[in-house]
């Protein structure tokens, strides 16, 4: 199994920082930004290209394309690599990466179950889409017996099953593939932090998210919502190029159209993101709407993300018409459950967000359980996943808003106006767009942009901030590890449950736990899943070393960049 996922990470970032290789120079960016814009455009090109397989009846033998593609890429972009790997910015994101994503993987080899929270059936239905483009699903029926197939849009289900077809259909490499994909997160957030902090913000950006239990958690659920994440994120960098103004602007403006465009073929939660930055484009530029160089750019963006979002909308249209298309997604389903105002339902869902339950004295029937560790989990799981504040950190949100504040004092009325507006605009529009009432907050549907967003400054900040602060953030960070990662795949492994009660079956052991987390356990061993933890025979003790091994790396790459000028 080792040399299978290293096939498959090869497989998935081979064709991330290949195959538009040669083509994304033509934008003439900065080369850590040639990184990033890189992998953005290659995965919509492999979608793309994936997509017109599938839907052109091909044999899928055609999705080999992508590599092959990819290996070309690299072949004719040989210079433009040269240059990046040249770059010390450049090497610094890359090597990033490949740390993250390592740290991830090796993560994933202590997940035996799914479970933490209320998360139920979402990994079985991704599975099943990513069938449906293996053609191995029928067009009409129902995922997981509830949604129809335009309820998600397919570029990362898409990718998954064009990497499975080309090593191994089952669940184990679906797992591995999937991750890879959630990963790659980390390389905006890296840009981002290195933006305002310079290059050794991308390297503390690194350790902070590599701890960071709302990451680690979604990185290791195999749903789409982190490779949204990091279209987001991309594309949102590329808008504030925009806002710099300089000769870059226009060829920014495109990039970030067509990132946007691939966010929402990913996950509809960057509709909101989509929809704030619309209208920051349209205020920023009300001035110069007369401005024929303005109307170009905004006509060229415009077409540029109307270019990646026509080929699944046509489709979707033509097989299952317009309501099936716009109406069968659970935000448009979900608004008749709550018979109340939606201006109240917003207001609460808010609040919700932002005050943990435990604080309001709510009490889910979901979480009962007889298993002491599993309750625990379950509690510090709520904190970490689904309430704003501490899913930046148990004292990094504490630090975020301090600098944040700082920050705010010193930058002009204008920076000060727009980050005011656009964050707040993110958090309420995400909040406002959700259909249902949610009890314990939305953080991990629509917000996790925003906290990966937060923690790329904080990573920003981390070089201004005194002696006290970092260790008071370092304590803090060593907590949520704790609590957020350490308990929750023990649990996930059941690893506290077989060193202390070694003779219990299975079975037995899961019935302490949650409902839900039997009802997880009880769809694999329906559907006959073996998951990349049950597969590996590495011993347990040598993967905690590697992961040792792994963050040790991270913190001397993070501690040299303190200790040496940008």
């Amino acid at each position: 199994m080792i040399a299978d996922t290293l096939a498959c990470l090869l497989l998935v970032l081979g064709v991330a920082f290949g195959l538009s290789l040669p083509l994304v120079g033509r934008f003439r960016l900065a080369p850590a930004e040639t990184v990033v814009a890189g992998a953005a455009l290659s995965l919509i090109m492999a979608w793309g290209i994936a997509w017109a397989v599938f839907t052109s009846g091909c044999p899928l033998g055609g999705y080999w394309l992508l590599p092959a593609l990819a290996a070309a890429g690299l072949a004719l972009g040989w210079r433009g690599a040269g240059r990046l790997a040249a770059d010390p910015a450049a090497r610094d994101l890359v090597a990033g990466q490949l740390i993250v994503t390592g740290w991830c993987v090796a993560w994933l080899s202590f997940v035996r179950n799914h479970s933490g929270g209320a998360w139920m059936g979402d990994w079985l239905e991704h599975w099943e889409r990513a069938r449906f483009f293996l053609r191995d699903w029928p067009r009409d029926t129902p995922f997981i017996d509830i949604y129809e197939m335009p309820a998600r849009p397919p570029l990362a289900n898409v990718l998954t099953a064009a990497f499975l077809r080309m090593t191994q259909a089952d669940y184990a490499h679906f797992q591995v593939i999937m991750t890879a994909l959630c990963s790659l997160a980390y390389l905006p957030m890296g840009l981002l932090a290195s933006r305002f902090g310079g290059r050794s913000a991308a390297r503390v950006a690194a350790v902070i998210l590599m701890i960071n239990p709302l990451f680690l958690q979604n990185a290791t659920y195999p749903w789409t919502k982190l490779p949204a994440v990091f279209f987001i994120l991309a594309g949102f960098y590329f808008f504030l190029r925009v806002r710099d103004d300089d000769d870059v602007s226009g060829r920014a403006a495109v990039v970030c159209a067509l990132l946007l465009g691939g966010a929402i073929l990913t996950h509809y939660s960057a509709g909101p993101y989509v929809g704030v930055l619309a209208v920051a484009w349209l205020a920023m530029g009300w001035r110069r709407r007369r401005d024929p160089g303005f109307l170009r750019m905004t006509a060229a963006a415009a077409a540029a993300g109307a270019c990646v979002l026509a080929p699944w909308f046509a489709w979707s249209v033509a097989q299952y018409g317009w309501h099936g298309t716009f109406l069968s997604n659970s935000s448009v389903t979900s608004l008749g459950r709550w018979q109340g105002s939606h201006l109240v339902k917003i207001a609460l869902n808010v609040r919700d967000t932002l005050l943990p339950p435990q604080a309001r004295g709510f009490r889910g029937a979901l979480f009962r359980q007889s298993s002491r560790w599993g309750a625990l989990r379950d509690q510090f799981f709520l904190l970490y996943q689904i309430n704003l504040p501490l899913a930046m950190g148990s004292v990094g949100c504490v630090a975020i808003a301090r600098e944040a504040f700082r920050a705010g004092r010193a930058a002009g009325r204008r920076d000060r106006l727009f980050w005011t507006l656009t964050l707040a605009g993110f958090i309420l529009l995400s909040v406002a767009v959700y259909g249902d009432r949610e009890h314990y907050g939305i953080v991990h549907i629509c917000l996790q942009s925003v906290v990966l967003c937060a923690l790329a400054f904080l990573a920003s900040r981390w070089r201004g901030l005194g002696r006290g602060w970092q260790l008071a953030l370092i304590a803090g960070w060593t907590v949520d590890f704790c609590l957020g990662v350490a308990l929750q795949f023990a649990v996930e492994d059941f690893a506290i449950d077989r060193w202390l009660l070694p003779r219990r079956d299975l079975m037995d052991v899961s019935r302490t736990y949650t409902l839900v987390s039997q009802e997880n356990l009880r769809e694999k061993i329906i559907a006959h899943f073996a998951y990349f933890a049950d597969i590996l025979t590495t011993p347990p003790a040598l993967v905690l070393a590697l992961l040792g091994a792994i963050f040790c790396m991270a913190l001397l790459r993070a501690r040299r960049a303190q200790a040496s000028p940008d």
